[in-house]
Formats: C-alpha cells, structure tokens, sequence
C-alpha cells in the first residue's frame, strides 16, 4: 500500500489484478461506509459506557427526547422509528425501566396500550450523553472543512435516497 492510500484501495487494487473487467468503484464508496460505520460505532459505544448506556439504548432514549415534551412515545412508535421487531424493543424497554431511566405506564386512551417516558434521570443521562456523542463525531468530521462535510452529507443523504428505493 503506498501513501495516502488505506486498506480499501488495497483491495480494490488486488481485484483489479485478478479481475480487470469490474468496476469496483462501488466497492470503494460502501467499503470506506462499512469501515467508518465500525470505527464510529465502536467510539459511539465508548462515549455511552460513562453514562450507563449501550448504543442500542442510547437510541431509546433520543427518539424519546426528541419527540418534546411529555419525551412520550408508544412502544409501536418507538420500535417504527428504530426498526426493531417489538421482542427487540422489549428488552431495551425493560433495562432502562430497570435502571431508572423511562417508565411504562397504561395509554389513557387505549386500554390495551402503554406509553412510554423518559424520567427526569434519564432526560439528564441522554442530555449529557448526546452531547459527549456528538462530540465524538464533530472530532471525526474535523478532518473536513465546512464545505466538504457539507458537500459529504449531501452525496451521503443521495445515497441513501437511492439505496432505499432500489430494488435488492
């Protein structure tokens, strides 16, 4: 691998060897995706660890967040907007009531249903976690000026839009 070149030129470079006849340009763009996705992700869970919480946790307690005031959702709500089956969200549901952090109540307007809210605890844990997160992000971004992280999110953004009505 010479200069300025990282582990994914690397293997784009031996399929190009015994392979001459792809474009591997697409394995470019979603192998750099994949490898950013686990360096983040590991760094994501390191800055949640302090304040008690797992990535996946984490994620429950900022759609709660960000819905405002009361922080209420629906178990449903919750697991639509995360994609989760609702065994998955179960579990999650179960250690944060455990450790404080939400609480499950009866849905005033439907009987079979619950609500779920985050307490004041864990209004303050996401507060402060969100922001050590960000921080983490904001650090890997910094490589990049306004213009580019800009310009990066926008092609990033079209990506996605594309992926999402693709067909498999």
């Amino acid at each position: 691998m010479s200069a300025g070149q990282d582990p994914v030129d690397a293997i784009v470079d031996q399929w190009a060897a015994v392979r001459p006849d792809l474009d591997a340009r697409a394995m470019e763009v979603f192998g750099r995706i994949y490898r950013l996705s686990r360096i983040m992700g590991d760094r994501m869970e390191k800055a949640y660890q302090p304040y008690g919480i797992s990535r996946g946790e984490f994620d429950v307690l900022a759609t709660l967040r960000r819905a405002g005031e009361p922080y209420t959702l629906s178990p449903r709500q919750l697991s639509a907007t995360l994609m989760l089956t609702t065994g998955g969200m179960t579990g999650r549901l179960d250690k944060l009531e455990k450790a404080g952090l939400l609480r499950r109540s009866p849905d005033p307007h439907d009987r079979r249903g619950l609500k779920v809210t985050l307490t004041e605890k864990g209004l303050d844990v996401i507060d402060r976690a969100v922001g050590a997160g960000l921080a983490v992000q904001q650090a890997a971004v910094s490589r990049l000026d306004d213009e580019q992280a800009g310009q990066l999110a926008d092609l990033l953004r079209e990506l996605l839009a594309g992926t999402q009505h693709a067909p498999h």
